[in-house]
């Protein structure tokens, strides 16, 4: 299986509104806080997902505790978790998300396993890459 093509990721990128984005930091600091700054900037409703934050309040949004917090219409879930989480994150996905369309894995999270799969459950799969820079790379 092979990474999703620049066109797939142009498309994902535009054609995505709703994005869950689990492991979120409430610290400015973390890549995963300055990446979900950005989507909101751009356009897109971004869900953070992090336990230890939960009912706290990012942009608007309230941080859910997990996948299955999330509303339906979640569309892509970018992963911000080591790559061993990648697994439950899917089947959660899978599970909870009627409208999902993409499994995004962050720069340095990949599992192949889990694209497989989700591969297989129709879904567009993108893995050690960032939806902000190939947004910045793709889209200008």
């Amino acid at each position: 299986m092979q990474n999703a093509s620049d066109a797939t990721i142009r498309d994902i990128l535009l054609d995505t509104r709703v994005i869950a984005l689990v492991g979120f930091s409430a610290n400015p600091a973390r890549p995963s806080h300055s990446v979900a700054h950005f989507l909101v900037a751009n356009g897109y409703r971004v869900i953070p997902v992090n336990p230890g934050l939960e009912g706290q309040i990012f942009q608007g949004e309230p941080i859910r505790a997990n996948l299955a917090d999330c509303p339906p219409e979640v569309e892509m879930v970018d992963i911000f978790r080591r790559s061993e989480a990648v697994d439950a994150l899917v089947s959660s996905a899978i599970a909870y998300l009627p409208d999902l369309k993409t499994i995004w894995m962050q720069i340095g999270v990949q599992d192949m396993q889990s694209a497989k799969r989700a591969d297989a459950h129709g879904l567009r799969v993108v893995w050690n890459k960032c939806p902000k820079i190939e947004h910045g790379r793709l889209l200008g």
